[in-house]
């Protein structure tokens, strides 16, 4: 009922500031800074994407980006802010949609033509439009499902687990709809969206007063907000374990990404024991997490595996969650990292040459029975000390540039708070095991996930079998780590390939049919 309570307030906050017609700036000044950094954050991403132009705020976005001005081409652009050492962009996601302006405060006056040609003039030429569609078309038809299966399980996960809502579609957008879209569409929804209204405006480093001021004030002439912004869809409770399985010819593992609707954000106070219990199982790429210990130090079963209690952008790619992408519809998940097929490891290991399947079911296995021990069993009073002080040092990296700073303040806002990061630490810091332990009994659940898989032809049918009839998974080492295995690990192997978990839905689809 708090969750809800605050959730209501929340959106009556937001639906309040924009029907004022309210500008927030958020302020970092940093005198000693020899950088300027100012992020625009509309409040409008993939969800204001109209029913068959999916991927429309994506290519809208990147059309000014990437775009020219009245007065310069994007190659003039370009020139232009070589010798500055000046950087822009933007990133674009479900909620929200954040154009990013980093410059030496040297060049203030210098600079500032672009932000405002960019975001005031921008000119929407027919080839720039062409160039961006044609890069996103791309995207969405060959670099999302060939380049990095991993990240592709997690877009495959979200279009599952929020299917019939507007949070499904990839932010791309689908194949069929990028290719609808128009340069008139493109206007009309910068137009519509991209407002004075729904926007906070977001200042940091060594800034004049006249800059802030002039930026403000050329800010507020953007177009009024004249209709109401949709509202996020929310995830569906899978009903047991529903698994989708993508298959491809070439893969080269099994990628698996997991996870169920979770009630809280970081809105709720309850949200930093969460964020304990969380670290704990699986913290991003750190190694005392449970899934790791488990799956990757002792069996060597791939590079990491982690849990998360909040879309974790770009985590491939990213040591530390980076700002930019608040989310009010959230769901818990777990991230398992490609672990070998059977037709590899019956290739490399004549001892193997019988196995029918590879990895996938055991480490599924292996992280459920992780994660229901630990919701069942609670933290000990040494884990949770252990894992509470890390944190409260931790995330205070998370904002170590001012980049991050300024763009975590303006999260924070999102959430409807003023500083998240120091919030959590105080939050943190009047935790006790016990609130840790209920928190996880209230609001982490057990046995129903959806499950996302990218692997190979042949593994994808086994795998669906297996999981379809619960099959005991036995866990195939070559023999070199197996003679080096304790036998409790091998004791405990036989418990795990038994663990319940039999699938209640299974969809079996090649990766050419995925998002057309």
């Amino acid at each position: 009922m708090k969750s809800l309570l605050k959730g209501i307030l929340l959106i009556f906050i937001i639906q309040s500031s924009l029907s004022m017609h309210s500008q927030e700036l958020v302020e970092l000044p940093l005198k000693q800074s020899k950088k300027i950094i100012v992020r625009l954050m509309f409040r409008t991403g993939s969800i204001c994407d109209p029913k068959g132009k999916e991927g429309l705020s994506y290519m809208t976005a990147n059309a000014i980006t990437d775009g020219s001005t009245r007065e310069m081409s994007k190659s003039d652009i370009e020139e232009f802010i070589y010798p500055m050492a000046a950087d822009y962009g933007v990133t674009v996601d479900k909620e929200v949609t954040v154009f990013y302006f980093e410059f030496p405060s040297d060049f203030e006056e210098d600079f500032y033509p672009i932000i405002y040609g960019l975001m005031r003039e921008p000119a929407f030429k027919e080839k720039d439009f062409d160039r961006v569609k044609s890069r996103q078309e791309n995207f969405i038809s060959r670099i999302i499902k060939n380049s990095s299966d991993e990240d592709y399980s997690k877009v495959i996960l979200e279009e599952f687990l929020f299917d019939g809502s507007n949070y499904a579609h990839p932010v791309q957008g689908y194949e069929h709809s990028v290719k609808s879209i128009t340069l008139d569409d493109v206007k009309d929804h910068f137009r519509k969206f991209f407002t004075r209204d729904n926007l906070i405006v977001g200042i940091a480093g060594n800034y004049s007063e006249a800059f802030k001021d002039r930026l403000m004030s050329d800010m507020k002439t953007l177009p009024a907000l004249d209709t109401e912004l949709p509202v996020p869809g929310k995830a569906r409770m899978p009903k047991g374990y529903e698994v989708k399985i993508v298959t491809k010819p070439d893969a080269f593992g099994s990628a698996i990404f997991m996870g169920y609707p979770l009630e809280i954000t970081r809105a709720d106070d309850d949200f930093a024991a969460l964020m304990v219990a969380n670290s704990y199982l699986g913290e991003h790429r750190k190694s005392y997490g449970r899934l790791y210990q488990k799956i990757r130090k002792t069996r060597s079963m791939n590079y990491g595996d982690y849990s998360y209690i909040e879309w974790y952008p770009m985590g491939s790619n990213y040591q530390l969650p980076i700002a930019g992408f608040p989310r009010s519809s959230n769901y818990f998940s777990i991230w398992i990292r490609p672990v070998q097929t059977g037709e590899k490891l019956r290739a490399a290991y004549p001892e193997l040459k019988n196995i029918e399947l590879g990895h996938a079911y055991f480490a599924m296995r292996t992280a459920i029975r992780e994660y229901e021990t630990m919701v069942k069993n609670g933290l000990s009073q040494e884990d949770f000390e252990l894992t509470r002080d890390f944190l409260r040092s931790y995330i205070k990296l998370y904002v170590k540039s001012p980049d991050q700073r300024l763009g975590y303040l303006m999260d924070s806002r999102f959430y409807g708070r003023e500083d998240w990061i120091s919030e959590a630490d105080r939050l943190l810091g009047k935790l006790t095991r016990e609130d840790v332990n209920q928190a996880m009994k209230k609001y982490f659940k057990t046995g129903d996930f959806a499950i996302a898989v990218v692997t190979s032809d042949d593994e994808g049918r086994a795998l669906a079998r297996y999981m379809r009839e619960g099959l005991p998974s036995p866990m195939a080492y070559n023999n070199t780590v197996k003679e080096g295995l304790p036998e409790e690990v091998l004791a405990e192997d036989r418990e795990i390939m038994i663990y319940p978990m039999k699938a209640s839905y299974i969809e079996i689809k090649p990766s050419t049919e995925m998002f057309k």
